[in-house]
């Protein structure tokens, strides 16, 4: 016990701090001597100058993380979904004949993603764009920023393109 549960533990801690610090500590971002968030847990953005996050079953709350647990013929998780598209699509003022990504519609197994796909993100462009009262120029400004933060599938990984939304958040903040 005193091997595997205290040496072991104390010595791969150590190896974590001296080969990945940040990773090690949670990956925390920091603004303005505060911690704002973690690039590992997603968060909640409700302002329309920001982009959303996929919805998550435990209001992005890490201790209990989890799902829903609804099956796919539950018709609790169909009415969810449901508001889910109309509220995506009323709200980034699309048409019936957008497809709407599937992680904006359904919570992640964790609740807490903090990812959605490139194409959630461009979807969401316009309305943050707006809402921020930017021009043309800085509208492809945050564009360029999706861009630059998409992260690529490796090679056999099952998922698109994806952003990380409170970096994006954060590097749209900088757009003037």
């Amino acid at each position: 016990m005193v091997l595997t549960g205290i040496i072991y533990s104390l010595f791969i801690t150590g190896i974590a701090q001296l080969i990945f610090p940040s990773k090690a500590n949670g990956s925390l971002i920091i603004k303005d001597s505060k911690v704002i968030g973690s690039e590992l847990i997603g968060q909640q953005f409700d302002s329309a100058i920001y982009f959303t996050s996929r919805p998550s079953a435990i209001s992005y709350n890490p201790l209990p993380s989890g799902g829903s647990n609804y099956g796919l013929t539950n018709s609790i998780l169909k009415r969810q979904v449901d508001k889910r598209r109309q509220q995506f699509i009323q709200e980034n003022q699309l048409d019936n004949s957008n497809v709407i990504p599937a992680e904006m519609l359904f919570a992640s197994a964790s609740g807490l993603d903090p990812h959605i796909s490139k194409q959630a993100a461009l979807l969401q462009v316009n309305r943050v764009a707006i809402s921020r009262r930017f021009n043309e120029v800085q509208k492809q400004k945050i564009i360029a920023c999706i861009n630059q933060l998409t992260e690529t599938p490796v090679i056999f990984a099952p998922y698109t393109e994806k952003v990380n939304v409170l970096l994006l958040n954060l590097e749209v903040d900088k757009i003037k």
